[in-house]
């Protein structure tokens, strides 16, 4: 079964990222892939911010991104780029920690306006970890991602499709990659 880890890089627990984020669960899960999250706003903070590389968490996240054939960084956009809490776990991760995997970014900001801090702020640190295989990414305005009065969320049309179809990449990358290992 592939696997695919979620680096979720957003602080806030329950924010419009995570209703993102679950829907690109639910896709993978029906294609048969596993899915295990590390959500970095639980990391201990004091091991994030003194890169204790041999922390017991960072370890465990390390180890969850390492086994997976292919990797979500999920953020919210603050000052046209990533979260800090996310740059601190990139940091810990291993130089070469990315390598081989099918790398898929999900953010969500504000406006259009930061629509581009994918390609600015995140590939390049993503390519000093070893990822060769970065897909274009899914970029969401909060606007497609309406909390309704149950609690939940209601993820617009456009939004659900554009997630379809970046995930049915993921999933057809990843499954081309097992199978030219496997060929090897």
């Amino acid at each position: 079964m592939p696997k695919v880890t979620i680096i979720n890089g957003s602080p806030t627990p329950g924010s419009r990222l995570t209703a993102v984020m679950a829907l690109a669960e639910e896709l993978l899960q029906k294609e048969g892939f596993e899915v295990q999250r590390v959500n970095v706003g639980e990391l201990p903070p004091e091991d994030l911010i003194h890169t204790k590389f041999e922390s017991e968490h960072i370890v465990k996240a390390n180890a969850l991104v390492a086994e997976a054939d292919a990797v979500i960084v999920a953020s919210p956009v603050y000052k046209a780029s990533y979260t800090g809490v996310l740059k601190t776990f990139l940091d810990l991760v291993p130089e070469k920690g990315l390598a081989g995997k099918i790398i898929l970014p999900l953010f969500i900001g504000g406006s259009l306006a930061h629509l581009l801090s994918i390609d600015y702020s995140l590939k390049p640190v993503l390519s000093v970890l070893g990822a060769r295989h970065i897909l274009g990414g899914v970029y969401t305005v909060d606007s497609q991602v309406a909390r309704t009065e149950q609690g939940g969320f209601q993820i617009a049309e456009e939004l659900i499709t554009r997630l379809e179809e970046n995930v049915k990449e993921l999933v057809e990358e990843t499954n081309r990659r097992i199978q030219s290992t496997i060929s090897k």
